[in-house]
Order: C-alpha cells, then structure tokens, then sequence
C-alpha cells in the first residue's frame, strides 16, 4: 500500500500534542493567519450527514477584555441567583482571556431537521476542535480546551447567539508558549483498551 503522507510526522504530531494553559504562554499575539489555517481545518472535521454544526466565535486584542467582563458579568448574575457567588473565581474569570493571544468560543448548532442523534453533533465539533489543536501543534502553538466557569450556564449560550437545542462546549485558549516548554505526555497502553475479534 503506498503512503500518501509522511506518517512519521503525522504519528509524532498526534503524540505530542499538548494541553498548554494561559499561565504558560508569553503573551505575544499569534498570527491571525494561524488562527485561521486552524478555523480551516476545523472545517474538516468528519461529520454525519454533512450538519457542520461546529460554530466558532473568536475574540482577540480588545476581544479578550470584552470577553473576561462578559464571563464576569454572567458568572455574577446566575452565582449571586443561587447564592454561591465567590468574588475570587469572577476576577479569575475577568482576567484569565488576557493572558491568552485569541480565545475562541466552541459552539455545537444543532441541525434544524434534527437529521441525526446530538450526540454525534458534539462528537463532529469534538474533532473540529482536535484539528484545531494538531494544527497548532504543527505550528509551535499552545491551546487548551477548557470547559469551566460559565460554560453551560443557559445566559451564556442565549449571549453568543445559540438556541436552545444549541450547545456551548467551552473555550480554546490559544497562545504563544514559553520558550523551551512543551510538556511531555503519558498514556497508558493502548492493548489494555482493545480487544481484536477475528473470528
């Protein structure tokens, strides 16, 4: 069978690809270009019946602090509601974005028709956002999906313009890493997760 790529390099990129926080990055912009290429391959991701229901709001420079004043905003409004606000987690929400080149806002948009099972459009928008995070890889770029804070609080989902059958999944943060960091990684073995039927 001929290869059609350099599998080497597409094994390692995969193996290597890391989580890498905000509190790790150097604070240089990344290249709109970049973010870009990754929005692209997004676009890739496999999904049934065609849906595409990745949808993607990405907030940069001035964004970000838009974005921290709105996370603190809503996170304030539905903790005090229930009687659990914590000022410490509001500032930690107000001012994690700024320690990030982009922050972009990973969204499910459910088929109108309903075509196939929402398990499987969160599934497609999960690997959008791995080909995201490879292409990063490739480029020398940090990212990290996170899913805290005001993620699934309905008022957040209802401000970036999903319905109600819609979903927010959480967060990318993207950024330049700190000079020689690149973390390691570890997985257990792969033949304790397998198992082969052949008749």
């Amino acid at each position: 069978m001929k290869k059609r790529f350099n599998i080497d390099e597409i094994n390692e990129l995969i193996a290597t690809r890391r989580s890498i926080y905000p509190a790790q990055y150097t604070g240089e912009k990344v290249d709109d270009e970049i973010i870009d290429q990754m929005l692209e391959n997004a676009n890739w991701a496999p999904n049934h019946k065609h849906t595409e229901p990745w949808r993607f709001i990405v907030f940069t420079e001035a964004g970000l602090n838009e974005l921290g004043k709105f996370q603190a905003d809503i996170y304030k409004k539905v903790s005090t509601e229930k009687g659990e606000f914590d000022e410490a987690k509001m500032e930690t929400l107000r001012n994690k974005p700024l320690s990030a080149s982009h922050v972009i806002a990973i969204g499910m948009k459910r088929d109108e028709k309903k075509s196939v099972p929402v398990e499987e459009e969160i599934a497609a928008v999960a690997a959008a956002v791995q080909n995201m995070q490879l292409t990063a890889s490739a480029y020398g770029v940090g990212c990290y999906w996170g899913s805290g804070g005001i993620t699934y609080m309905e008022e957040a989902k209802e401000a970036l313009a999903l319905d109600k059958d819609d979903k927010l999944l959480g967060w990318l943060y993207v950024g330049v890493p700190k000079e020689g960091f690149w973390p390691a990684g570890k997985r257990s073995s792969i033949n304790d997760k397998v198992n082969w039927v052949k008749g």
